[in-house]
């Protein structure tokens, strides 16, 4: 359980801390990488709301990036700018970035499991 929070809240934990550390600093700078140009691309970090089914499942997706999502959070990015022209894209990034890294979070686990 520690591993796949530590894979979790920082995206490559997990495999360094398995020693696949090609994997791992890939992991570390492509998903922060992708996080950030979805916060530069005027992308929104969405907020839980419970009425709005998508944008619950939205909000989870960017959750998935672990630590990242609140700092982002904290420091007032991820507002979103619906007039930027890149803000779909941006969106996508963040959600993406999210979504990938549990993905990493769970070959972490199958490494440690020694299913692969």
């Amino acid at each position: 359980m520690l591993l796949c929070l530590a894979s979790w809240a920082v995206p490559g934990a997990g495999h360094l801390w398995l020693g696949r550390r090609r994997k791992g600093l890939i992991f570390l700078v492509a998903l922060p990488t992708m996080f950030a140009i979805g916060l530069a691309s005027h992308g929104r970090l969405f907020p839980f709301d419970l009425s709005e089914p998508w944008v619950c499942l939205e909000a989870l997706a960017d959750l998935g990036i672990g630590f990242m999502y609140f700092i982002a959070h904290a420091l007032g990015y991820g507002a979103g700018d619906v007039k930027a022209v890149a803000y779909e894209y941006g969106n996508a990034f963040l959600i993406v970035a999210g979504l990938l890294n549990l993905l990493v979070v769970i070959d972490a686990y199958d490494v440690a499991m020694g299913r692969k």
